[in-house]
């Protein structure tokens, strides 16, 4: 019941109905399949999980086959490292195509052939429009277009032409090769789209072997049927391309061939999931590169420290997106916070540290108090603190002249230090050039030891502290989402510097923390009162540790 709680339909939506009932009627006569075509010229983000979560969770839920694709047909912005990075988020997230791993670039004969067969067929030509022409010939949405001075070509000019396009004696732009359907159509993808294009620039995989690509619209239900993909589940945007995969299937008279259906777009309020938006981002140096904490591409959700478990929890509550939607990210940090709290120990940090001076304890005394490294779950063990003479607590929880409901630390006030003693501030030092406090001398008492079952007098607060003698430095960072709230993107190119929140990122350079001796690579951690973190394997060293915020420990979804 928990997508009803959060508002989200979970329900046996329309794209799994439709597979169940094909796969009733055996409708195809091959095991249902589906697949993700990424194309290699960037990094998968949010929306790029949820379409991968939605074709692989929906094949296994009949038994079928889930195909990882590249579609690597544009060799202007393709690269190697893009096909790398896809194939470890993939991995990482949990989705693992195994030895289905394909490339679009694999099929380049066979969907020239499919070519010169819509050529021969007399349905398809080539075209010698330049770009500007072209549009203009197109129409618009209220006007029809009209054809070009080239459709009516004979079969053996246009063959002879399209292989001149393949021979490289046509420079780019020179040529293309045109569907022949229909200039009026209400449908603008209908008005003789654009086949194949030429592109004098070597490949990443097939090298110089071809300068004729085909376009997607063209490649994908080819490839589809290749392949044996019997549902081809695309986002909503592709939902008016549709006609046209059907067109090039009945054209090249498929058997049996591939059915399209469209789901929803995810976007997440406060940041963006455009790739075009997300380069600008990252190339003008906006953000710390591809995997920046506060982007929502899976590499920046990794090094925030979301786990694929909850990332996967957070998609199935989504369930169907019927349409173009946007959602709050607070649900995905709730199913963070789920995870997290059930297996994250739990350590002291002082992120804003002001020293604490406990006048009535020697200098070389040290006390080691066994504190519990979870509150519910005694399987997660304790660890051993130091109690000593000097400590740091956070700036915050020291108020000189407190205000109403202010139950921490004061002067000639109590308060009970975490897992140790009642301490009383007798001074506050202060710096004399700019009166802030520097220092607070302090006394504890032996008798209130934590655990020992002191009932002599109560104090209203607990704080949490480190031991100066062993105060581990590092960073911390805390993350809040990248975009204001009432922003608007333009269109083209947005003024990213007025779109950004200024507090998207804070670090505190100069936190403290007791010893985490028993923490692992990789491993997240609750830093008491201040959330879940994980350590950025990116920017610590051994010098200097660096901790992202996964999630606050307050969860303000349910609010």
């Amino acid at each position: 019941m928990m997508e009803k709680e959060f508002g989200y339909e979970n329900e046996s939506h329309l794209l799994e109905k439709m597979m169940e009932k094909d796969f009733q009627s055996q409708r195809f006569h091959r095991p249902i399949c589906t697949r993700f075509p990424p194309e290699p010229n960037g990094y998968l983000h949010v929306g790029s999980a949820y379409a991968i979560h939605m074709n692989a969770t929906l094949a296994q839920k009949f038994g079928g086959k889930f195909h990882l694709r590249f579609d690597d047909t544009n060799p202007l912005k393709e690269d190697a490292k893009f096909v790398e990075a896809i194939l470890e988020d993939i991995k990482w997230l949990g989705y693992d195509p195994g030895h289905h791993v394909y490339y679009g670039s694999d099929y380049a004969e066979m969907i020239y052939e499919a070519a010169v067969k819509l050529i021969r067929k007399g349905v398809a030509y080539v075209c010698e429009l330049r770009n500007e022409e072209m549009v203009m010939y197109r129409g618009t949405l209220t006007e029809a277009g009209k054809d070009s001075p080239y459709r009516n070509r004979s079969v053996e000019e246009n063959l002879e032409r399209f292989q001149d396009m393949r021979e490289g004696r046509m420079s780019a732009g020179a040529g293309v090769l045109r569907a022949k359907i229909d200039m009026g159509s209400p449908n603008m993808n209908l008005r003789d789209p654009v086949l194949y294009r030429i592109i004098h620039t070597e490949h990443y995989r097939t090298g110089n072997d071809w300068c004729i690509y085909p376009m997607y619209d063209f490649a994908h239900p080819i490839q589809d049927r290749i392949e044996g993909i019997t549902h081809s589940l695309c986002s909503i945007e592709f939902k008016d391309h549709r006609p046209l995969y059907e067109w090039v299937l009945e054209q090249l008279e498929c058997e049996e061939p591939p059915y399209q259906r469209e789901f929803g777009r995810l976007n997440v309020s406060g940041t963006v999931t455009s790739k075009r938006y997300l380069r600008q981002l990252v190339e003008e140096g906006f953000v710390d590169g591809w995997d920046d904490p506060r982007l929502p591409t899976l590499r920046g959700m990794r090094r925030r420290g979301y786990s694929p478990e909850s990332i996967k929890s957070w998609l199935n509550a989504l369930g169907l997106i019927r349409h173009q939607s946007t959602v709050d990210p607070q649900l995905l940090d709730h199913f963070a916070r789920i995870e997290l709290k059930k297996k994250a120990k739990g350590y002291m940090i002082v992120i804003d540290p002001i020293k604490v001076v406990i006048t009535n304890l020697k200098e070389e005394e040290v006390e080691w108090l066994t504190i519990p490294c979870h509150t519910e779950d005694e399987q997660l063990g304790s660890r051993e603190v130091a109690f000593t003479k000097e400590l740091y607590i956070e700036r915050e929880d020291f108020m000189e002249n407190p205000i109403e409901g202010f139950h921490r630390l004061t002067r000639d006030g109590e308060v009970r230090l975490k897992g140790a003693y009642f301490i009383r501030c007798q001074q506050a030092i202060k710096d004399e050039r700019t009166g802030l406090i520097t220092e607070l001398h302090c006394t504890y008492d032996p008798l209130t030891k934590s655990g020992t079952g002191f009932k002599g007098r109560k104090v209203k607060g607990t704080i949490h502290w480190v031991s100066a003698k062993d105060a581990v430095p590092l960073e911390v960072r805390l993350y809040r989402s990248l975009l204001k709230s009432d922003v608007h993107i333009a269109e083209e190119h947005p003024d990213w510097a007025s779109c950004i929140q200024p507090d998207s990122l804070v670090r505190y350079t100069n936190a403290v923390a007791e010893p985490m001796l028993q923490l692992h690579a990789g491993e997240a951690v609750q830093f008491v009162r201040h959330g879940y973190f994980i350590e950025d394997a990116k920017d610590s060293s051994k010098e200097r540790l660096v901790f992202n915020r996964i999630v606050p420990l307050k969860d303000t979804w349910k609010k």
